[in-house]
């Protein structure tokens, strides 16, 4: 796990949201589970590519689990070492995303 992996990990808003969702998920999950990330759905091929991405810098773990790989967060290994940072990133990703939302949407004519 290096920060360059980390920062390039964690540089797709999808991916972020992954990991979040991972980080906040009890259990592991599998692709199709974190498919529909926010209203937009995203196709499996497309959600598996960032997982692959997450877990080559380190952040997830997965686990081969008959024909579907199950993914857990690896936050509590590297909170310590690598945690101000993903936190910053995570809190910096939520504020871009409320400050998108809270925008008034431009009427069409």
């Amino acid at each position: 796990m290096t920060v360059e992996g980390i920062l390039y990990a964690l540089s797709d808003p999808a991916r972020v949201r992954l990991f979040i969702d991972l980080m906040a998920s009890s259990c592991a999950q599998n692709c199709t589970a974190l498919a529909s990330l926010n209203a937009m759905p995203l196709p499996k091929s497309t959600v598996s590519q960032h997982f692959k991405i997450l877990r080559e810098a380190g952040l997830i773990r997965s686990e081969r689990k008959g024909v579907e790989l199950q993914n857990r967060s690896r936050w509590d290994e590297y909170s310590k070492k690598f945690g101000p940072m993903i936190s910053g990133i995570i809190e910096a990703y939520a504020k871009e995303l409320t400050a998108k939302q809270s925008k008034p949407r431009a009427k069409r004519a």
